[in-house]
């Protein structure tokens, strides 16, 4: 694995800053609230763990996955909930888990769908942000690092299934996913 990875641009190191940065301030935000923290499986898996125990608050959490990448390296713009919430969200402070925002599409769809469920507040928090590819109006309110419009794996990231054990966010070797 370590040989398709051209550059690594997180370190293990500076992921756990980010995520204990970004838990001190979820936890001061929602203080006082109702906190349930939404993972979308699977790439948010990995980030979700640890941001969860740097959140310092009493919070819920849940799962719900969606597909629509399925193995290429482009968004198909059709969207499948492959698991649902379990927990009726209304009352409920949202907190959207995500590994990487990038075109929006995806998150646009989920925000929408939650937010017909009536919970008091939603908001997004993604570990990578690669905002030049966006082609929906949406943007995250805790974001980690933005990213360069690069194919981007490791810490739960993926292509093709592979790679998301990686400690690290590296940037895959273009001739991987390109077949040569």
């Amino acid at each position: 694995m370590q040989n398709d990875i051209e550059k690594i641009l997180l370190d293990e190191k500076t992921l756990s800053s980010i995520v204990n940065e970004m838990g001190a301030k979820i936890s001061a935000d929602y203080q006082g609230r109702n906190l349930l923290m939404i993972s979308v499986l699977k790439g948010s898996v990995v980030f979700m763990a640890d941001l969860m125990r740097a959140v310092t608050i009493p919070c819920r959490i849940d799962f719900m996955a969606v597909s629509s990448y399925g193995s290429g390296i482009k968004t198909s713009g059709v969207v499948k909930i492959v698991k649902d919430l379990d927990i009726n969200l209304e009352g409920y402070d949202l907190l959207i888990v995500e590994d990487i925002l990038d075109s929006g599409k995806t998150l646009h769809y989920i925000r929408e769908l939650l937010a017909a469920r009536n919970p008091k507040s939603i908001r997004i928090c993604t570990l990578l942000d690669k905002p030049e590819r966006r082609q929906v109006e949406l943007e995250a309110d805790y974001v980690g690092a933005r990213v360069p419009d690069e194919f981007v794996v490791g810490y739960g990231l993926d292509y093709d299934e592979k790679y998301r054990n990686l400690p690290y966010v590296g940037v895959l070797k273009p001739c991987v996913y390109e077949g040569k």
